[in-house]
C-alpha cells in the first residue's frame, strides 16, 4: 500500500472521522431485452401496462421498444436497491405473455437490423427528439450494436464525507462544489487506470449468437461452437470490445478526464462540429428526420465511456451545462455486464466490491493522465476484454509490464483497508467479505462470470441462445414465485396511469414545431454556463508540470 493512502486511511479511522463517515448512496439502471419463447428479440411494442416510456421514472426503454430499462431510486443500502430492482422485474412479468427478460449483455437471436424496433416516445417535441436521436444511432452505427445491454451503477458520496475529506486535505478555502468536483475527477482518473479489474472480475460476455454478425464473417479470435454460437476463448466482456458498444469516430475526442472544463468543452465541441461521413448521410430526407444533426455527436449522451461524471440537469440545461454550473453530483459506472447468474443482473457482492473499488480510486493518489498513459489505459482495457482469462496475461503499468493476476491481487489487498472503513457503519464486515470472495477469482479465471458462462457452453455443448433462454425461464419462475412489496406494487400501479397522463400533458403543452424546438435546444446547448471555479480550479496544471491530456479534439 502506498504511504499516502496508508496515512489517509489512518486519519479516517480516528473517532472524529468516524462520526462523519456516512454511507455511499447508489442507484442502479439495468437493461434487458424482451425475448420470445424461441429466444428471439420481441417485435412487440413496449407493454402499455408498464406505463409511458417517456415519463415513467422506473420502467422505460433504452434504444429499442424491446430493450427494457429499469431505474431504481437512490438508496444508502445496496440490498434496498436490489430488492426494488427485483420488484420491477416481478411487476414486468405480470404483464408479459410468453416473453422473458434476457439475462445476458450480448443480445438474443436477431433477424437483421430491422428486427430491432426503435423506441417510440410519442408526439411531443421531447419524445420526437428521443426517437430521432435513436434513428441517428441507426444510420451511424446500425441497430444491432444498440441491442447490447448492461448495468449502469450510479454512486455519490454524502456531504459529511466530502467535508471531512476537504478538511483533511487542507482545502477549507474551497467551496464544497469546487472540492467535490475536483475529487470526483481524481476518482474518475483512477477508475480509468484500473477499470480493467472490474472487467476481469465481473465481465460475463465471452460468447454471442451468429445473428449478431449478419454478414457471416467470423472476426479473428472467435471460434465456432454448436450450431450458431461464436466464442472468444479467453474473453471477459465482448460487450466492451470492438465488437460491442464502441464508436471509432469518438476515439479522436481523446477525453482522459483531467479536468471538468476540458471534459465539457470537448463534448460541446463534438455536438457542434460536423463530421463528413455523417453529413453524407443527411439530416433530413424531405420531412423525414434521419438524425438530429451531422456532428461528431448528436447530443452528449452519444459519447461512450466506461464512467461519466453526472449532475441532474434542470429543464433548461444540457448535461454539460448542469456540470458547469454546479459541478459533479455523482458518477455513473458503465462497464458492468449483466451477470446471468444473478436474478436481476447484479448481486450484493458485486455492489460491495464496486463501492469499495470506487472509494479506493478516490483515496488513492491520482496524478493527471498524460497522452502516453492514456494510450496504455486503452490497451489494458482491450487486452482484458479480449484475453483477460488468458494464462500469464500482462498489462501495462507505467513503462513496465505486469501480470494481471499479481496486479489485481495487489489492488484487492489495498482495498481491504478501504473496506474496513466502509464496514464501520455496518453489521459485520460485508465489504471485507465481498473482497474475500474476489481473491479466488484472481487465482482461477474459471470462477469469474465469463469463465462460468464459457464452462456452461462447453460442458453442455449447447448454443448461447439455448443456455441463456433456459436461465431466463428459471429466473422468471423464481422472481414470480416471490411476493412483491405491497406498497411498492400499489406505487407502480399508480405510476402507470400517472405516466400516461403526464405524456399526454407534455404533448398538449408543446407550443412550437419540432424544427424550432430542436434549433432552440442546440442554440442553448452551445452556451457556456461555467462558474468561475470551472476555469480557475479545474484547469490548474499539475504540480509536476505534466501535460494535460485531451486539449486537442
Amino acid at each position: 500500500m502506498s504511504t499516502s493512502l496508508s496515512l489517509l486511511l489512518e486519519r479516517l479511522r480516528g473517532p472524529a472521522a468516524a462520526r462523519r463517515f456516512g454511507r455511499l448512496r447508489r442507484g442502479i439502471e439495468k437493461e434487458g431485452l424482451r425475448v420470445d419463447d424461441q429466444g428471439a428479440i420481441s417485435p412487440l411494442p413496449h407493454p402499455w401496462a408498464l406505463g409511458s416510456k417517456l415519463t415513467h421514472p422506473h420502467i422505460t426503454t433504452d434504444y429499442s421498444e424491446a430493450l427494457l430499462e429499469y431505474i431504481t431510486p437512490v438508496y444508502s443500502r445496496p440490498e434496498q436497491a436490489l430488492e426494488f430492482l427485483a420488484d420491477l422485474h416481478r411487476y414486468t412479468y405480470r404483464h408479459l405473455e410468453g416473453e422473458w427478460v434476457w439475462p445476458a449483455s450480448m443480445p438474443s437471436r436477431l433477424n437483421g437490423n430491422d428486427s430491432i424496433p426503435i423506441a417510440d416516445y410519442g408526439n411531443s417535441n421531447v419524445g420526437i427528439m428521443k426517437h430521432v436521436y435513436r434513428k441517428g444511432l441507426d444510420v451511424r452505427y446500425g441497430r444491432i450494436m444498440q441491442s447490447i445491454a448492461g448495468v449502469h451503477y450510479n454512486v455519490s458520496l454524502p456531504d459529511d464525507l466530502w467535508n471531512l475529506l476537504k478538511t483533511l486535505d487542507g482545502q477549507e478555502e474551497l467551496s464544497l462544489d469546487e472540492y467535490r468536483s475536483s475529487r470526483y475527477f481524481d476518482l474518475i482518473r483512477n477508475f480509468r487506470r484500473h477499470s480493467w479489474l472490474l472487467l476481469y472480475l465481473f465481465g460475463a460476455s465471452p460468447a454471442l449468437d451468429t445473428s449478431f454478425l449478419p454478414d457471416g464473417k467470423v472476426p479473428e479470435g472467435l471460434q465456432r461452437h454448436a450450431k450458431r454460437t461464436l466464442l472468444s476463448p479467453y474473453a471477459t466482456s465482448l460487450r466492451m470490445s470492438d465488437l460491442g458498444y464502441q464508436n471509432k469516430v469518438q476515439d479522436q475526442l481523446r477525453i482522459c478526464f483531467n479536468s471538468l472544463s476540458n471534459y465539457v468543452n470537448t463534448l460541446r465541441h463534438a455536438i457542434s462540429s460536423p463530421w463528413p461521413d455523417y453529413e453524407a448521410l443527411g439530416v433530413r430526407q424531405g420531412d423525414e428526420w434521419q438524425q438530429l444533426n451531422a456532428n461528431i455527436l448528436q447530443i452528449e449522451n452519444e459519447y461512450y465511456s466506461d464512467i461519466r461524471p453526472k449532475r441532474v440537469a434542470r429543464h433548461d440545461e444540457t448535461p454539460s451545462q448542469a456540470l458547469e454550473a454546479r459541478g459533479v453530483e455523482y458518477i455513473e459506472v458503465r462497464c458492468l455486464d449483466i451477470n446471468p447468474f444473478a436474478s436481476v443482473g447484479i448481486d450484493v457482492t458485486e455492489t460491495r466490491v464496486v463501492d469499495t473499488f470506487l472509494m479506493w480510486c478516490l483515496l488513492h493518489e491520482s496524478p493527471w493522465i498524460t497522452d502516453t498513459e492514456c494510450d496504455h489505459l486503452d490497451d489494458n482495457r482491450r487486452l482484458v476484454v479480449e484475453r483477460g482469462r488468458e494464462p500469464g496475461l500482462e498489462l501495462f503499468d507505467g513503462n513496465q509490464r505486469r501480470s494481471l493476476q499479481e496486479w489485481g491481487s495487489a489492488i484487492l489487498d489495498e482495498m481491504t483497508g478501504v473496506a474496513a472503513l466502509l464496514d464501520r457503519l455496518e453489521t459485520g464486515t460485508p465489504h471485507g467479505d465481498a473482497l474475500a470472495e474476489m481473491s479466488p477469482r484472481m487465482a482461477d479465471p474459471a470462477l469469474t462470470p465469463s469463465g462460468r458462462v464459457m464452462a456452461l457452453l462447453l460442458e453442455s455443448g449447447e448454443d448461447f441462445i439455448d443456455v441463456m433462454q433456459d436461465i431466463a425461464r428459471k429466473q422468471a419462475e423464481s422472481l414470480q414465485a416471490a411476493p412483491m412489496d405491497r406498497s411498492r406494487e400499489e406505487q407502480l400501479e399508480q405510476l402507470v396511469e400517472a405516466s400516461h397522463q403526464q405524456q399526454v400533458q407534455i404533448e398538449e403543452s408543446d407550443q412550437c414545431d419540432f424544427p424550432t424546438f430542436l434549433a432552440d435546444y442546440f442554440e442553448r446547448a452551445r452556451e457556456s454556463r461555467a462558474l468561475s471555479f470551472v476555469s480557475s480550479l479545474m484547469d490548474r496544471p499539475p504540480a509536476d508540470g505534466s501535460a494535460k491530456h485531451g486539449e486537442h479534439y
